[in-house]
């Protein structure tokens, strides 16, 4: 299982790849392959980190 999010700590801004809709995230937490993100339009949601690369966003 490769986790495709290690890099991802808690703070930083994310978007998911595939739900544009779901707005910029935070992470919350990123353990054992589980990152816990809250997005401002979809809420708390738990992903697992072999299925989904999340794209870190910097806001300048």
């Amino acid at each position: 299982m490769d986790d495709l999010n290690a890099f991802l700590e808690p703070g930083m801004l994310v978007k998911h790849p595939q739900k544009p809709d779901w707005g910029v995230g935070q992470v919350q937490s990123n353990i054992g392959g589980k990152v816990t993100v809250i997005f401002r339009e979809a809420g708390k949601i738990v992903l697992d980190s072999s299925r989904v690369a999340l794209l870190p966003v910097i806001e300048t």
